[in-house]
C-alpha cells in the first residue's frame, strides 16, 4: 500500500517528511515553497466566500489527482494491476468527510481502478476571510475544457438562456496550448449569442514536476482522475453562480463501452459515467454541498450533438466553431515538431470526432496529423494510432453482456444503453469502416 498525504500547512509537510511515514507528500500553499501549479489558493479566495464543503471537495480530488499520477502502475493485466492507495487530507470539516469516507473510497475506485482508502485531518485556517465577490449568480454554470462536447454544451446552454442573462464557464488546463482554445471559443460565443454575458473562469492547477525537497516526482501516464479536479472546481463555482453544473459529454463516450478486453479497469475514464455524476451529486449533497450537476447529452451521440449545433447556427458556422475545438487525447505531438495543440486524428478523442463530423453532415477544417504529406509525423501517428482496435471493436459491435458490465444506476435502462451503443457503433463506422 501507498501512502500519502496533501497538507495545507508548511510545519505538517515539514514533519511528514521528517518522520519519513509516508510516500509521497503534497503541500498546497497559497504563497511559498508548494507541490502545485496555478494561481488557486487552498481556501479558493479568488472565487470569493464557498460554501467550505465545496472547497473540501477540491481539495480532495487535487490530492486523488496527485497521487494518482505520482504511484506508478505495474504494467500488464486486464486492469493494469489496480494500486492500493491510503490518502490523507486536510479539510475544514474531517469528522464529516470521516463519516463518509467508505462512500467516497467506492467512488473514486470506479473513477479510477484502484482501491482507495481516505483519512482527513483538520485544516489550518485561512490567514484572512474571503472579499465579499458581489454579482455572482447566472443563470448555468458550464465545463469549458476546449473539446468539441463542452464546446457544444456551452454554445446550445448559451442559446438557450438568450440574450439578457449570463452564464459561468469553467475551465481547467494543464497543457498551456488549450489555454488560448478555451479563450477563443468564449469569443465565438459572444459573437453568436450577442447580449449575453460570458463569465470564463480558467484555472491552471497541477502537481508540479519536482517534490518539496527537490527530486524529481515519478509520473504515471495512466491517470483517470484528472477530470475529477475539473468537475470539483465547475461545482465550486457553480456554488456561488446559485446554478446547475452542465457537464457536457455525448452518452456514447459516458458510456465508455471497452474496445476489447484489455482496456478496462483504470485503462477507461468513467468521469462522465452516468453512475460517477450520481453518486457524486448524491455524496457532495448528503454532506451539505453544492452537488446540482448533469449531463444533458447523456442519452445521444457526439453526432447528434453536433446536429443540433447545426439546426441552431447553420452548418458554415458550425464547421467554423466546431473545428477550431481539440478532442485529441495526446498533447506530445510538440515533441515530434507538431504545432502545440496538434490533434492525432488517430487516437479514441479524434476517431470519434472525426466520426461525428461525418454523420452529421458538417465539414470537419481540423488539420490532423494522420493526412500531413510530408511525413514528418508518421511515427508519431504510427504511435498513437487505435485505428485497428476501433475497427474491430465496430465490426464486434455492443452485446447486451458488455451493457451488463457497464455498473449502470439504478435510473439508467439497459436497454436504452444498448441502443446508444449501437448508434455510437454506426457512426464510429464512417470513419474506420
Amino acid at each position: 500500500m501507498s501512502r500519502l498525504i496533501l497538507t495545507l500547512s508548511d510545519a505538517m509537510a515539514t514533519a511528514a517528511l521528517d518522520a519519513g511515514t509516508y510516500d509521497e507528500v503534497f503541500l498546497w500553499a497559497g504563497a511559498g515553497r508548494t507541490t502545485f501549479t496555478g494561481a488557486s489558493d487552498p481556501y479558493l479566495h479568488e472565487l470569493g466566500a464557498v460554501n467550505p464543503v465545496n472547497v473540501d471537495l477540491v481539495r480532495i480530488a487535487l490530492g486523488v489527482l496527485a497521487a494518482d499520477r505520482s504511484i506508478l502502475r505495474a504494467r500488464g493485466g486486464s486492469d493494469w494491476n489496480a494500486r492500493d492507495l491510503d490518502l490523507t487530507i486536510d479539510v475544514a470539516t474531517p469528522e464529516v468527510w470521516n463519516a463518509r469516507a467508505g462512500e467516497l473510497s467506492t467512488l473514486i475506485g470506479f473513477l479510477t481502478g484502484d482501491h482507495w482508502t481516505f483519512a482527513f485531518a483538520q485544516a489550518p485556517a485561512a490567514a484572512f476571510p474571503p472579499l465579499a465577490v458581489e454579482g455572482q449568480p447566472h443563470g448555468r454554470t458550464v465545463l469549458l475544457s476546449g473539446g468539441a462536447d463542452s464546446a457544444v454544451g456551452a454554445m446550445l446552454s448559451a442559446l438557450e438562456l438568450g440574450a439578457d442573462s449570463s452564464q459561468a464557464l469553467v475551465s481547467h488546463f494543464s497543457f498551456t496550448a488549450l489555454s488560448p482554445v478555451q479563450r477563443d471559443l468564449v469569443t465565438a460565443i459572444d459573437g453568436l449569442v450577442p447580449g449575453q454575458t460570458q463569465v470564463h473562469h480558467q484555472f491552471h492547477l497541477n502537481r508540479g514536476s519536482r517534490r518539496l525537497d527537490g527530486t524529481q516526482f515519478r509520473s504515471e501516464t495512466s491517470t483517470r482522475s484528472r477530470s475529477f479536479l475539473f468537475l470539483a472546481l465547475g461545482l465550486a463555482v457553480a456554488e456561488r453562480a446559485q446554478s446547475t453544473l452542465w457537464i457536457p459529454e455525448n452518452g456514447f463516450a459516458s458510456l465508455n463501452p471497452p474496445l476489447g478486453p484489455d482496456r478496462r479497469g483504470s485503462l477507461s475514464t468513467h468521469t462522465t459515467h452516468p453512475r460517477f455524476l450520481r453518486d457524486l451529486s448524491a455524496l457532495v449533497t448528503a454532506v451539505g454541498g453544492h452537488g446540482a450537476l448533469e449531463n444533458p447529452f447523456e442519452t445521444i451521440t457526439k453526432g447528434e450533438m453536433f446536429r443540433r449545433v447545426a439546426t441552431a447556427v447553420g452548418t458554415d458556422a458550425a464547421s467554423t466553431y466546431l473545428s477550431a475545438t481539440n478532442s485529441c487525447s495526446h498533447t506530445d505531438g510538440r515533441y515530434s515538431g507538431a504545432p502545440a495543440g496538434a490533434a492525432c486524428g488517430v487516437c479514441f478523442g479524434c476517431l470519434v470526432r472525426r466520426s461525428a463530423f461525418v454523420a452529421s453532415g458538417i465539414t470537419d477544417a481540423t488539420n490532423y496529423l494522420v493526412d500531413d504529406t510530408t511525413g514528418r509525423f508518421d511515427g508519431f501517428v504510427s504511435g498513437k494510432s487505435i485505428v485497428e482496435p476501433v475497427r474491430d471493436f465496430v465490426d464486434r459491435g455492443v452485446r447486451p453482456r458488455d451493457v451488463m458490465a457497464m455498473s449502470l444506476p439504478a435510473s439508467y435502462r439497459a436497454q436504452d444503453a444498448l441502443a446508444l451503443c449501437a448508434a455510437g457503433v454506426d457512426e464510429l463506422q464512417g470513419v474506420v469502416g
